[in-house]
Protein backbone atom coordinates (compact mmCIF):
# COMPACT_ATOMS: atom_id res chain seq x y z
CA UNK A 1 0.00 0.00 0.00
CA UNK A 2 1.30 3.21 -0.48
CA UNK A 3 0.15 6.44 0.79
CA UNK A 4 1.25 10.30 -0.35
CA UNK A 5 0.49 13.42 2.38
CA UNK A 6 0.52 16.56 0.12
CA UNK A 7 1.50 19.30 1.90
CA UNK A 8 0.94 23.56 1.42
CA UNK A 9 3.15 25.26 4.20
CA UNK A 10 3.53 28.81 4.84
CA UNK A 11 5.68 28.93 8.27
CA UNK A 12 6.59 25.17 8.83
CA UNK A 13 3.83 24.28 11.01
CA UNK A 14 1.41 22.31 8.63
CA UNK A 15 4.63 20.66 7.45
CA UNK A 16 5.45 19.96 10.96
CA UNK A 17 1.83 18.24 11.37
CA UNK A 18 2.13 16.39 7.76
CA UNK A 19 5.14 14.61 9.13
CA UNK A 20 3.54 13.92 12.52
CA UNK A 21 0.82 12.16 10.58
CA UNK A 22 3.32 10.34 7.65
CA UNK A 23 4.59 9.15 10.95
CA UNK A 24 1.25 7.82 12.19
CA UNK A 25 0.22 6.09 8.56
CA UNK A 26 3.64 4.28 8.77
CA UNK A 27 6.79 3.47 6.84
CA UNK A 28 5.29 3.62 3.11
CA UNK A 29 3.73 6.93 3.89
CA UNK A 30 5.85 9.76 1.70
CA UNK A 31 5.54 13.43 2.53
CA UNK A 32 5.61 15.80 -0.13
CA UNK A 33 5.52 19.38 -0.65
CA UNK A 34 2.65 20.58 -2.90
CA UNK A 35 4.87 22.44 -5.16
CA UNK A 36 6.74 19.06 -6.13
CA UNK A 37 4.17 16.85 -5.86
CA UNK A 38 3.58 15.11 -9.23
CA UNK A 39 0.13 13.76 -10.40
CA UNK A 40 -1.74 10.78 -8.93
CA UNK A 41 -0.17 7.53 -10.07
CA UNK A 42 -2.21 4.76 -9.72
CA UNK A 43 -0.14 2.88 -7.37
CA UNK A 44 -0.95 5.67 -4.80
CA UNK A 45 -3.91 3.74 -1.99
CA UNK A 46 -4.13 6.81 0.40
CA UNK A 47 -3.77 10.04 -0.01
CA UNK A 48 -3.63 12.74 2.88
CA UNK A 49 -3.71 16.39 1.84
CA UNK A 50 -2.97 18.93 4.85
CA UNK A 51 -3.06 22.88 3.62
CA UNK A 52 -3.27 25.95 6.17
CA UNK A 53 -6.70 27.81 6.28
CA UNK A 54 -6.98 30.97 4.96
CA UNK A 55 -9.88 33.10 4.49
CA UNK A 56 -12.36 29.90 5.80
CA UNK A 57 -11.08 28.17 3.12
CA UNK A 58 -7.79 26.75 1.13
CA UNK A 59 -5.45 28.98 0.51
CA UNK A 60 -5.70 30.98 -2.62
CA UNK A 61 -3.29 33.24 -5.55
CA UNK A 62 -4.65 35.96 -4.01
CA UNK A 63 -4.24 35.03 -0.72
CA UNK A 64 -0.47 33.56 -0.38
CA UNK A 65 0.94 36.71 -0.82
CA UNK A 66 -0.79 38.22 2.10
CA UNK A 67 0.84 35.37 4.01
CA UNK A 68 4.25 35.92 2.26
CA UNK A 69 3.98 39.38 3.32
CA UNK A 70 3.20 38.03 7.16
CA UNK A 71 6.52 36.29 6.92
CA UNK A 72 5.32 33.23 5.23
CA UNK A 73 7.82 31.28 3.31
CA UNK A 74 8.10 32.93 -0.95
CA UNK A 75 8.67 29.83 -1.52
CA UNK A 76 5.07 28.67 -1.03
CA UNK A 77 3.47 31.50 -2.47
CA UNK A 78 2.92 30.10 -5.90
CA UNK A 79 1.08 26.99 -5.69
CA UNK A 80 -1.10 25.25 -3.29
CA UNK A 81 -3.20 22.44 -2.36
CA UNK A 82 -6.25 23.86 -4.40
CA UNK A 83 -4.08 24.12 -7.77
CA UNK A 84 -2.67 20.90 -7.20
CA UNK A 85 -6.20 19.28 -6.69
CA UNK A 86 -7.57 20.70 -10.07
CA UNK A 87 -4.74 19.45 -11.69
CA UNK A 88 -5.60 15.99 -10.62
CA UNK A 89 -7.18 13.04 -12.74
CA UNK A 90 -10.13 10.96 -11.50
CA UNK A 91 -9.13 8.09 -9.00
CA UNK A 92 -12.54 6.69 -7.80
CA UNK A 93 -10.57 3.75 -6.23
CA UNK A 94 -8.55 6.27 -4.07
CA UNK A 95 -9.33 7.17 0.11
CA UNK A 96 -8.57 10.59 1.00
CA UNK A 97 -8.09 12.49 3.90
CA UNK A 98 -8.06 16.04 4.53
CA UNK A 99 -6.22 18.44 7.63
CA UNK A 100 -5.41 21.18 7.59
CA UNK A 101 -4.16 24.45 10.37
CA UNK A 102 -5.73 26.83 12.09
CA UNK A 103 -5.17 29.52 14.68
CA UNK A 104 -6.59 28.04 17.79
CA UNK A 105 -8.03 31.39 19.16
CA UNK A 106 -10.37 31.16 16.10
CA UNK A 107 -11.90 27.58 16.82
CA UNK A 108 -15.67 28.17 16.18
CA UNK A 109 -15.39 29.96 13.07
CA UNK A 110 -16.60 28.42 10.24
CA UNK A 111 -14.88 27.36 7.19
CA UNK A 112 -12.02 25.33 7.02
CA UNK A 113 -9.01 24.20 4.10
CA UNK A 114 -9.93 20.24 5.40
CA UNK A 115 -13.67 21.02 4.51
CA UNK A 116 -12.70 22.76 1.57
CA UNK A 117 -10.13 20.21 0.12
CA UNK A 118 -12.58 17.30 0.90
CA UNK A 119 -15.24 18.86 -1.43
CA UNK A 120 -12.76 19.61 -3.91
CA UNK A 121 -11.49 15.81 -3.82
CA UNK A 122 -15.42 14.99 -4.20
CA UNK A 123 -16.03 17.06 -7.01
CA UNK A 124 -12.80 15.57 -8.95
CA UNK A 125 -13.58 12.06 -8.01
CA UNK A 126 -10.82 11.48 -5.92
CA UNK A 127 -12.28 8.33 -4.29
CA UNK A 128 -13.78 8.62 -1.12
CA UNK A 129 -12.84 10.40 1.85
CA UNK A 130 -12.10 8.36 4.87
CA UNK A 131 -11.04 11.23 7.31
CA UNK A 132 -10.91 15.00 8.11
CA UNK A 133 -9.52 17.06 11.06
CA UNK A 134 -7.90 20.16 12.23
CA UNK A 135 -4.84 20.99 14.16
CA UNK A 136 -4.51 24.30 15.79
CA UNK A 137 -1.98 26.90 16.06
CA UNK A 138 -0.66 29.38 18.03
CA UNK A 139 -1.24 32.10 16.09
CA UNK A 140 -0.94 33.30 12.34
CA UNK A 141 3.08 32.02 12.41
CA UNK A 142 2.21 29.41 14.89
CA UNK A 143 3.70 27.60 16.33
CA UNK A 144 1.19 24.20 16.63
CA UNK A 145 -0.51 24.17 20.20
CA UNK A 146 0.70 21.93 22.80
CA UNK A 147 -0.57 18.83 21.96
CA UNK A 148 -1.15 18.42 18.38
CA UNK A 149 2.03 16.77 17.19
CA UNK A 150 0.69 14.01 19.25
CA UNK A 151 -3.19 14.46 17.84
CA UNK A 152 -1.79 14.66 14.28
CA UNK A 153 0.89 11.24 14.57
CA UNK A 154 -2.73 9.35 16.62
CA UNK A 155 -4.78 10.45 13.71
CA UNK A 156 -2.28 8.79 11.08
CA UNK A 157 -2.62 6.22 12.99
CA UNK A 158 -6.55 6.03 13.12
CA UNK A 159 -6.11 6.61 9.34
CA UNK A 160 -3.78 3.52 8.56
CA UNK A 161 -6.35 0.90 10.57
CA UNK A 162 -9.47 2.72 8.59
CA UNK A 163 -8.03 1.98 4.58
Amino acid sequence: MRTWVVVESMWGNTRQGARAVAEGLGEDAQVLDVAQAPRLTGDVDLLVIGGPTHAFSMSRASTRPDAVRQGGAATAEATGIREWLAAQERAPQLAVATFDTRVASMRRLPGSAARAAARAAGRRHLGHVVGRESFYVTGVSGPLADGEVDRAREWGRTLRNAR
